[in-house]
């Protein structure tokens, strides 16, 4: 696979990678939303999936140590049993369902999450119970295409946590289900040496972007995250509808 690769591909794989973890260093989450789109365009999407999972791993060990104290553990715990049911239909669809019709679907909705999160209107509030279909999606969707941090995002917009509370909580819940999925995509053979190789390489440009990511983000507003994460979703949205 990396033997197919042009110099000029490698590099910009590499600065995907660059850009994606900045990203991450910035809102905490994003990453997948970036990468997986973008290095699909050279490499294909069930070999670069696994790559970014095993990123945003060690990524979301990263933030999750760093924002220990500040996780809101009532909102993450009621996630997980429905984010694993969701991964468990996942690894079974992947053989089944088109992923392009599937993709289409995903860059739509967060492109509409976008929209509403840039309207000067209030935010919405609501009860743990949207734990059950958020978490499932995310499970699905992030098993599915990398891409299931949006879900997640929503659903602790809903909850209404503050910036750092939410850098934490998200990073810890990327941990708990990255860990489900790492294993399911082991069991399915999904990882090959090519693969592993890539993620090794990305490891420094992961380490490089998130710390530079990070030092800009102790200089948002709230404001300006919140518009920042909905200009995320929408450029994301937008290259997967469009993919």
């Amino acid at each position: 696979m990396l033997d197919a690769l042009s110099a000029t591909e490698l590099a910009y794989a590499a600065a995907v990678l660059f850009a994606a973890y900045f990203v991450r260093g910035i809102t905490g989450f994003g990453s997948a939303l970036i990468a997986v789109p973008l290095l699909a365009l050279v490499l294909p999407v069930p070999f670069v999936v696994p790559i970014i999972v095993l990123l945003d791993y060690v990524g979301s060990v990263s933030h999750s140590v760093r924002h220990f104290h500040h996780i809101r553990w009532s909102d993450l715990l009621p996630l997980l049993p429905f984010t694993l049911t969701g991964i468990l239909a996942a690894l079974f669809l992947l053989r089944e369902l088109d992923p392009g019709l599937l993709s289409k679907a995903l860059g739509g909705f967060v492109i509409l999450y976008a929209v509403y999160s840039l309207l000067p209107l209030p935010p919405l509030r609501g009860s743990r119970l949207w734990a059950a279909p958020l978490g499932a999606l995310a499970g699905l969707i992030g098993t599915l295409f990398g891409t299931g941090g949006p879900f997640t995002v929503i659903y602790l917009g809903l909850r209404g946590l503050g910036k750092t509370a939410f850098r934490g909580t998200v990073a810890t819940i990327f941990v708990m289900d990255g860990g489900m999925r790492l294993t399911g995509f082991t069991v399915t053979g999904l990882y090959s040496a090519d693969n592993l190789l890539i993620t090794a390489l990305g490891v420094p440009l992961l380490a490089a972007g998130m710390y530079a990511g990070g030092r800009i983000h102790t200089n948002l507003s709230r404001q300006a995250f919140v518009r920042l994460v909905a200009l995320i979703l929408l450029g994301s949205g937008t290259v997967l509808l469009l993919k």
